[in-house]
């Protein structure tokens, strides 16, 4: 015990000693650098269509986008939405938008109409660059922000830039804000997250620390509008390495993709990790992938298979990276049912507490704190849910239940805010709730998560109807209904895969309802699968 101790607390300070060394710079100076440095390198690889750019190509492209931005009348501070798919031509953007100053906010191009609004006008965007396949949705939910944005078409905007001017001269400071990103929170519709050009950075050096041996060729196919590509792509230029861009999550082309492409790091989503081997997994150049929320029975089997390291850490987009789990700590990945989330990340503190806010004692279940340098600036036109999240002295409240060992390691065992966690989506029961409830003959209606193999959980919608509890052949019909109504509410990812009905709700003296006891009441009962169009029972 006393040698693991004296290994975790040289983890630790290697990791607080690197991250208190890390330079405050802007992403643009940041970027701008490494893309001199290894002008002749190439910098990204586009799956799908082939293209590649050189790192100074990147940044030509970077700079023309800027002065094409400043020419469309962007300032310093002024937001922009992006809604675009996976392509160079996003981290252009996002480049671009840091080198004017300007704030990027980026939006699921999954987003009705009806949410792209709520975003674009709780962010108070000047300008909306949408691809050409979402730019019917864009202007309908331009029509509808009160302060409606200037609408370009992002292929468009691409055609024009060997005719922009050159960039301004603006350097924007490490702490001015970067990004909005929007994110699901307990309370109803997305929160913006405030995210400055130092939390970037922070992270994608703590980013690169976590590693074994430096990533050469990275392979990001989440969609650019999630925090992850982001970081991975500064990841890549802080590494002078090569990018290599997935249009998006696919289970089939997974594999395929890490062979074809000699890829050697990727963040491994668990919906991957789960899928029937082919034989060929060891054929790889895997040296390590990220991982957030794996079981360690999915940890050994990965390396088994693969013999590739599976680094499990926790983040949130509020903190960045808050714990990682060093590669010399690696014998302490399977160490109980749940994997461990490793210690305390670069620039990260973190402390368990109790209800009241008391820090609890090693191996006691409580509530995640973390603090450090450049977390989120706090949500964006939320002072009272910033408030409520971030109680003082720096720290920030995750809503994450975790237990923490005398020497440092973090387990996650539940959560107390209500959410469920779909594949890599976030959706927040509050805002399924209420787009429910909005159809005609829902009384109310609670949304659970309910635990699926493939993608950890999956919408569970529990309904209280006017008319009572139905029998299975009319509920088909009404839920088939209630689905279509959700449509015009809903992201695909957000709507329900399980309806059932109840007669009434388990409530707290405050009428809320008691979501614990409502499973357990609903266990045994059937429920609709709309993916399986079926009645399944309850566990």
């Amino acid at each position: 015990m006393a040698a693991l101790a004296e290994r975790v607390r040289a983890e630790a300070d290697r990791f607080q000693a690197a991250g208190s060394a890390f330079p405050q710079i802007s992403v643009a100076d940041f970027a701008a650098a490494q893309c001199a440095r290894f002008s002749e390198r190439t910098a990204i690889e586009v799956i799908e269509t082939g293209e590649m750019l050189s790192y100074a190509a990147l940044w030509q492209l970077v700079s023309a986008a800027a002065g094409a931005l400043a020419a469309h009348g962007v300032a310093p501070g002024d937001r922009v939405a992006i809604q675009m798919p996976n392509g160079w031509e996003y981290p252009v953007l996002w480049l671009a938008l840091a080198q004017i100053g300007a704030v990027h906010v980026p939006i699921n191009t999954r987003y009705t109409a009806e949410e792209t609004a709520y975003v674009l006008t709780d962010s108070g965007a000047r300008l909306m660059i949408a691809a050409a396949s979402f730019v019917a949705t864009a202007r309908e939910a331009v029509r509808a922000a009160p302060q409606a944005p200037t609408l370009q078409e992002a292929e468009a905007f691409f055609a024009g830039l060997r005719d922009a001017p050159p960039p301004p001269n603006h350097r924007a400071a490490p702490d001015d804000l970067l990004n909005i990103q929007y994110t699901s929170g307990t309370t109803g519709m997305p929160k913006g997250c405030m995210l400055s050009h130092d939390y970037w950075l922070v992270l994608a050096r703590s980013a690169a620390l976590w590693d074994a041996v430096p990533a050469r060729r990275l392979l990001s196919a989440q969609p650019y509008f999630y925090m992850d590509p982001q970081w991975i792509t500064l990841k890549t230029l802080l590494n002078g390495a090569t990018l290599v861009i997935g249009p998006g999550l696919s289970a089939s082309r997974f594999l395929g993709w890490l062979l074809d492409h000699r890829i050697d790091w990727c963040m491994f989503p668990i919906l991957m990790a789960r899928q029937p081997r082919s034989g060929r997994e060891r054929d790889t150049q895997l040296k390590q992938v990220a991982t957030f929320g794996w079981d360690a029975e999915t940890c050994a089997r990965f390396h088994a298979d693969y013999g590739a390291l599976a680094r499990e850490g926790f983040g949130m987009t509020e903190i960045g990276l808050g714990t990682a789990m060093p590669a010399s700590l690696e014998d302490m990945r399977e160490s109980a049912s749940t994997a461990s989330t490793g210690i305390a990340g670069p620039c990260r503190e973190t402390s368990v507490r109790g209800p009241d806010g008391e820090i609890l004692a090693p191996g006691r279940e409580g509530e995640l704190w973390v603090r450090g340098r450049s977390i989120f600036k706090g949500y964006w036109n939320r002072p009272e849910a910033t408030a409520e999240a971030c109680p003082g002295d720096g720290w920030f409240r995750t809503g994450d239940i975790f237990v923490k060992n005398a020497q440092g390691f973090h387990w996650i065992t539940g959560r107390i805010k209500d959410m469920i966690r779909r594949s890599s989506e976030n959706i927040a029961a509050r805002e399924v709730e209420a787009a429910l409830c909005t159809l005609p003959g829902l009384v109310e209606a609670a949304a659970l998560a309910e635990p699926d193999d493939l993608r950890g959980e999956e919408v569970l919608a529990v309904l209280q109807h006017s008319d009572g509890v139905p029998s299975q052949d009319t509920a088909e019909g009404l839920i088939a209904t209630l689905r279509s109504g959700l449509e015009p509410h809903l992201a695909v990812f957000k709507r329900p895969r399980y309806w059932a009905f109840v007669a009434d709700y388990p409530r707290t003296p405050s009428n809320k309802v008691k979501k614990a006891e409502l499973r357990a009441q609903i266990a045994g009962r059937p429920a609709y699968d709309s993916a399986s169009e079926s009645w399944t029972t309850l566990p």
